[in-house]
């Protein structure tokens, strides 16, 4: 759904789009071929200076974005809710869930956590790869890279399931040798009325959470992450495109981060192997996501009552 906003003059907006495209493009090839070239190195031999190198370019490369969105962006509210139980720091390991309703929410996070918490991996698809320098980077950078086989795909080949798998268990375990948040978008797709009537979806403003990524990653890295944070974003205004966003169409993004408490039981089980722990599990990724679903309809009627009363 577009976000519903003022229409710019024609010619503000082609001035703020051709001087964010450039700034982002030249940002891309300045910042992605050193990036390359570190993580050429690791095939030959691992290196925790080269990562530590490797998160300072990139750290760089969203400062540029970040810079944009404060001096390009100017008028876009950001009112961001932080949960007084989360202490967060950038030497500091995190998981993290978050709703998805547009390409924006992932530069909604690094905007948030670029000062805040360390750079930020999230479970993407493996298709993203073939993006000159950005896939590349994600693979160098140790994001979890997803194939996504259909139904008819495993059946043919089992061990595709497995596969993909031990390549997450790999991307998980390699985070543990330095500060990471790894950021798991539960819905595995863009929120849309359309999606959420065609799945049977119970929320009102969220798809059916898809409990495997978070399962995997709690299982490998539970026990050794200081927080499981839960970011809810809400448009006030509609869930804008990302070029709507980079042109300012944007009015206000409302963010609301909380720390979720870690059952002991959560890291005593087996999601793959266990189908009583599995539904256990599940249940309470469903109780977790009704009470996101609140706070999303709370966050909501609270602009929707500043709309009216204004």
């Amino acid at each position: 759904m577009p976000s519903k906003t003022k229409k710019q003059p024609a010619l503000k907006k082609i001035t703020r789009g051709l001087t964010v495209g450039s700034a982002i493009t030249a940002s891309t090839f300045f910042h992605g071929p050193p990036v390359l070239a570190l993580g050429l190195t690791k095939l030959f031999r691992q290196c925790g200076k080269v990562d530590e190198a490797n998160i300072k370019i990139t750290n760089s490369w969203l400062g540029v974005n970040n810079w944009l969105i404060d001096h390009i962006l100017p008028h876009t509210r950001w009112d961001i809710t932080v949960d007084e139980q989360l202490d967060l720091n950038l030497q500091g390991r995190y998981l993290m869930t978050c709703n998805h309703q547009s390409w924006v929410d992932t530069t909604v996070n690094q905007y948030f956590g670029l000062s805040r918490m360390p750079l930020t991996r999230f479970f993407t698809k493996w298709e993203l790869i073939f993006i000159p320098f950005v896939g590349q980077a994600f693979k160098i950078l140790g994001f979890p890279m997803m194939k996504r086989h259909s139904k008819e795909q495993i059946a043919a080949n089992p061990e595709l399931k497995y596969r993909d798998l031990e390549e997450a268990r790999k991307s998980c375990g390699q985070l543990l040798s330095q500060p990471f948040t790894l950021l798991n978008y539960l819905e595995g797709t863009r929120f849309s009325p359309e999606k959420k009537a065609r799945q049977g979806s119970p929320y009102r403003h969220l798809l059916k959470p898809k409990a495997g990524g978070l399962a995997l990653a709690l299982e490998i890295l539970g026990d050794k992450v200081d927080a499981l944070v839960d970011m809810t974003i809400v448009y006030p205004d509609g869930a804008p495109g990302y070029g709507e966003f980079w042109l300012g169409e944007v009015p206000r993004i409302a963010v609301n981060l909380r720390k979720i408490d870690i059952p002991a039981w959560v890291l005593a089980g087996s999601y793959e192997d266990d189908a009583e722990f599995r539904e256990k599990f599940q249940n309470w990724l469903d109780q977790l996501w009704t009470e996101k679903d609140r706070l999303i309809e709370q966050m909501t009627a609270q602009y929707t009552a500043a709309a009216q009363q204004g």
